[in-house]
Order: C-alpha cells, then structure tokens, then sequence
C-alpha cells in the first residue's frame, strides 16, 4: 500500500493534464500545476491553474516527494523571468537581459555582487513566487467553489479530484449525496486518503471541515503556512526514514526511493543520485554537522522565508563563479556561469560586456 502510495504521489502531473481537459471543458480558467515543466508551456497556457497539490513548489529546495529541486539556483535568481531564458534563445538577447538583472542585484552599483545583495535579491524573488501562487491560488479556490459561498467541502473537492480522473462528475456526486459506494480502485483510494489527511491538516482552527480561500492556498502550496510546511516535512522523513526514529541519516537520505526510476540498478543514475543528495545533506541540511537530520533541521532547509538560509544560498551561489576568490560577484563571472544561474549557456558571454554594461 504505502509503494503504491508514494508512487501515485509522484505521478499527480498525469492526472494534471486529465484535470485541465476536465476544468477547459467547464470554461474555467485553469493553470497546470506549478511545476518546473511549466517553463516548457506556450504563452496561451499561461494562466491556467491547478487543483491538485502539485509535487514542486517555486522556491522551495526539495520537492514534496523528497527530490532535490533540481531549478532551485535559477528559480530564486530570476523569479518570474525564469521563462525568458530558454535554450534556444538569441545568445546576444539572454545576454543583455543577465546584465539588467545584474543591475538591479547590485543594488550600491558598486559593479560588484555581495552576498548581502544576493540575499536581499533571493528574498525578493521568493516573494515573487509567493505572490504568483497566490493568484494561482484565487483561480484554482474559483473552480473548487462552484456555489461562490467562499468556502469548499471536501465532498466538492473529491468530486472534482473525481473527475479529473475520468468518472462522472455528476454520477459522482449523486452517489456522494446518497452515501453511496463509489467503488474505486484501490490506487485511487491510496491518492484520496492521503489528500484528505493533508486536506485536513490545512483547516485552521476551530476545525470546520472547509477550507476558506487561505486555508485551500495552505492545501496547494504548504511553503505559505508553517503548520503545513511541519506536515510537508514530517511526509518527506515517513518517506525516507527507514528505521522509524523520525530522523534521517545520511544513508536514508541518498538512498534511492522506489518508483524513481524504471531501471533503478542504471550505475550514472545511481551515482548522480548520490553525489547530488551527499553534497546537500553534508554542506547544507545538516546544519551541527552530527550525521543526523532532524525534523528542526529539515523545516529550516525547507522553509523558503528563512533570511538564514538565503544568506547561506547567497555565498554558495557566490562561490560557484567567484574566479577571483574576492567573496563577490563581477559581471564577467555571473556571465560565464550564465548556464548556473539562468539554466542558458551563453557562448560568447564576454564580447562587448564593458561596453554594453
């Protein structure tokens, strides 16, 4: 039960894409899930939403499922700008648009990046992130509240979870209304049980079993309470913790969770895997360096408001260009990074710099 569990979990973007068939049929305004794959949608999709808890959050360093965030340097360098900067993008284009943001980082135009900057910038960015969920939020609160009364059951949401898997949304919900069976298979049922858990632990108190407009963002993106990014984490230990002590050693935490991959024996996939997750687990999460992550540890590494963290993610971004080991960042060494902190490489990153700076 608990594979099935963690394995439908992982695959909520499927059911996703089956949701925005269901709400574009209703002519709703919808939006697929906040997803890295995001980035890769057209324009005309940009402001369709998502009712399902989505499994990556903007801004936050791992995943619900207990994966790195494999954008999360380039997130919270570029907020919303993070679509400009594609692959196949003019070099000359992405180039000019990393100096303006250089501009506005290096905010005593000093032509230097400190880490102090850098941090400011971060927050700025996470913020950002946190504004657009927040809309995201207001149109993902609309499709679940058909009758605008401001506040959604669970019975409303499990019709339109329902639904987006296929069933009959108003056969569905005639059988809700009569305490019906609705026969579901058991995969489903792991998927609603686990939703109705986090449902309930996104209701503030005094508990009423509805979710307010507030309390549904909390369901969707628990980076926005701190009672939900507790739960958030507490899911991410059950999932990891091996032996049960609510704590995660370094062995727990690079070994790789079932349904990861197809082929999990595939040796670069398992190398990958590890030398990413050590790495993070050594020089970030586990901040007393005891071997251990606890519980505090891991909320504080989650927790995206943390101005401690964003001072610490500030000089490790530093100190990945820092060339000339002054502790700053100049503009020539954020441009040859370029792939590092935008995710586009730019070839002749340095011809004109001076001049266009």
């Amino acid at each position: 039960m608990a594979v099935w569990r963690k394995m439908w979990c992982r695959n909520l973007l499927s059911v996703a894409l089956l949701l925005f068939v269901v709400l574009h049929s209703m002519d709703v305004n919808a939006r697929p899930a906040n997803m890295s794959a995001a980035k890769e949608k057209t324009q005309d999709n940009k402001d369709e939403n998502e009712i399902l808890p989505p499994d990556h959050l903007n801004g936050v360093k791992m995943e619900m499922d207990g994966h790195l965030n494999k954008d999360f340097h380039q997130e919270v360098f570029l907020g919303k700008e993070m679509e400009e900067f594609e692959e196949d993008s003019e070099p000359r284009r992405n180039r000019k648009k990393l100096i303006e943001i250089f501009t506005k980082v290096d905010f005593d135009k000093d032509r230097s990046i400190s880490a102090k900057e850098m941090q400011r910038w971060i927050m700025e960015k996470t913020e950002e992130h946190f504004q657009e969920a927040t809309m995201e939020n207001k149109n993902s609160f609309r499709a679940v509240d058909p009758d605008g009364d401001g506040h959604v059951t669970w019975d409303e949401y499990r019709i339109k979870f329902l639904a987006s898997k296929g069933f009959n949304e108003k056969e569905v919900a005639e059988k809700i209304k009569n305490g019906e069976d609705l026969k579901l298979d058991e995969d489903t049922q792991e998927v609603l049980e686990s939703l109705k858990d986090r449902w309930y632990q996104a209701d503030n108190p005094p508990a009423d079993q509805l979710l307010n407009e507030e309390e549904f963002l909390s369901f969707l993106h628990p980076e926005h309470s701190r009672g939900m990014l507790k739960y958030m984490v507490k899911e991410i230990v059950r999932d990891l913790d091996q032996d049960g002590d609510k704590k995660l050693t370094l062995s727990e935490f690079i070994s790789l969770p079932m349904g990861t991959v197809e082929n999990q024996q595939a040796q670069d996939i398992d190398d990958d895997w590890v030398r990413e997750r050590k790495k993070e687990f050594e020089d970030v999460i586990d901040g007393n360096h005891d071997g251990i992550v606890t519980m505090e540890e891991l909320e504080e590494y989650m927790d995206p408001m943390n101005e401690h963290n964003a001072l610490n993610e500030a000089k490790q971004m530093i100190a990945v260009a820092d060339e000339n080991q002054n502790h700053n960042l100049e503009l020539d060494e954020i441009l040859k990074y370029s792939e590092y902190f935008t995710g586009s490489k730019l070839m002749d990153y340095a011809r004109n710099v001076h001049e266009e700076f």
